[in-house]
């Protein structure tokens, strides 16, 4: 048990019994017990497994390789079209989840088999995610720009085309497109 995770189960709130809940069936499941991004995580030999986390309307189990998984009772949500490996349970009380336990313990042993196969989700390429017109005429202004852009990680390309494509209007992608112009510029990442 983590000192950590003490602390953030004991802390009084909306999701206290349920976090503590939570915890009891991770923990029965032989995995260690981390405390990661300010949530309680837990890992099978150093890889990340499952996390509990809290929103104002539900609490959840987030399984790192859900996309691998089984989903027998069709409990496994994608909490938004662009997350590709992960996925949620969600519960909005204690007693839902105590009702569940024996469920979410044969969830999380199937976490753990997938993780110890070693099998890895397939990502999407970024080339595939949605160039909005906006930055896509940017970079054909300046070749600066492109080379910049190329030169970052994949994963901070993708992250860049989900911030300007997740605005809905071709004045706030624009917006968004200018203001992070100069970090793209300086190998920035949209969150460095």
């Amino acid at each position: 048990m983590n000192a950590k995770v003490d602390e953030y189960v004991s802390k009084p709130g909306q999701w206290q019994i349920a976090y503590q809940k939570l915890r009891a069936i991770a923990l029965a499941c032989d995995l260690t017990e981390e405390y990661k991004w300010g949530n309680p995580c837990y890992t099978l030999d150093g890889q990340n497994v499952v996390l509990i986390h809290g929103f104002k309307e539900y609490c959840a189990l987030l399984f790192f390789k859900g996309a691998l998984m089984q989903d027998p009772k069709g409990i496994l949500i994608q909490q938004t079209e662009n997350v590709q490996a992960g996925r949620q349970i969600r519960f909005t009380s204690a007693e839902q989840i105590a009702k569940m336990e024996a469920s979410l313990k044969a969830y999380i042993r199937d976490a753990i088999k997938v993780e110890q196969s070693g099998v890895q989700v397939e990502f999407k390429k970024t080339a595939e995610f949605a160039m909005p017109e906006e930055f896509l005429n940017r970079l054909e202004e300046s070749p600066e720009l492109q080379e910049a852009f190329a030169a970052l990680t994949p994963g901070r390309q993708r992250g860049y085309l989900l911030h300007f494509s997740s605005a809905k209007q071709a004045k706030t992608r624009e917006s968004r497109v200018n203001k992070c112009i100069p970090h793209i510029l300086k190998g920035k990442g949209l969150d460095d």
